[in-house]
């Protein structure tokens, strides 16, 4: 059988779940809930995680870069300007080139700015960059991102930190059908079902943080978003059922005394 693995930009992957490395308690309570996650991937708010500064704790003591990849992400960038300034910092930190495009264009809401993401997509493409991008859910701009060189379309699925769920079936299901790069939700999703209904979805993976730092019990809740991932994964592998408006019985009639 053929591994079912997450490729972006020619890297594979066995987990379909990204987790972030903000919001938690500790880098200690962090490290504990990626583990128990089984995530492969972690993005680093560059801007906000110490990931340099050799004086006050670092990031690399807790989550071992040689083990678990780093996707350094923009986060708290609101133009063009400080997203490009930020992720080149990142490249000659750590030589990082796949990264995470984040503009937002509100402080309140926090919703992307779809211009100055595309305008940096296109000149962090063109300096060789594998942009993974925090967009919003319209179809005509994603495809833009995706004909810009983008290698990850990552859709939110409602306000970042929101916890409300996947909020536009429609458009998620339109940006499957024309998406050929990995299709990620990236923010918004708030419990295990939230992430099955994703995957069910046909989508390549999910990004979550909010949800799980910030739950009564973070190792538990990233054991179930583990877990949901996964169920979700395999659901829609498996191929569900026509729904119908008419009952089905489970036996056939040949027989019936």
């Amino acid at each position: 059988m053929k591994l079912d693995t997450l490729k972006i930009a020619n890297k594979n992957f066995k987990s379909r779940l990204i987790v972030g490395t903000g919001k938690y308690k500790s880098m200690k309570e962090c490290a504990k809930a990626i583990k128990i996650s089984g995530a492969e991937i972690v993005t680093v708010a560059v801007r906000r995680v110490n990931i340099s500064d050799r004086t006050k704790p670092l990031l690399m003591d807790y989550i071992n870069p040689k083990k678990i990849m780093y996707l350094p992400n923009t986060a708290g960038c609101f133009t063009s300007k400080e997203a490009l300034r930020t992720l080149r910092l990142a490249r000659e930190i750590g030589g990082w080139k796949i990264v995470k495009l984040e503009v937002l264009g509100d402080k309140k809401n926090l919703f992307p700015d779809m211009i100055e993401t595309l305008k940096s997509t296109e000149d962090l493409t063109k300096e060789g960059f594998k942009v993974m991008v925090y967009c919003n859910d319209d179809p005509l701009m994603c495809k833009r991102l995706e004909n810009s060189g983008a290698s990850a379309i990552m859709p939110l699925a409602a306000p970042i930190g929101s916890g409300l769920g996947i909020q536009n079936k429609t458009n998620i299901k339109i940006l499957r059908n024309q998406t050929k790069v990995p299709l990620i939700i990236d923010a918004g999703i708030g419990q295990a079902s939230d992430a099955v209904q994703a995957m069910e979805m046909g989508c390549d993976a999910v990004l979550i943080n909010t949800a799980i730092a910030k739950a009564k019990n973070p190792f538990q809740m990233a054991e179930s978003m583990k877990h949901a991932v996964i169920s979700g994964r395999k659901s829609f592998l498996s191929g569900r059922i026509m729904p119908s408006l008419q009952g089905s019985p489970s036996t056939t009639k040949k027989g019936l005394i």
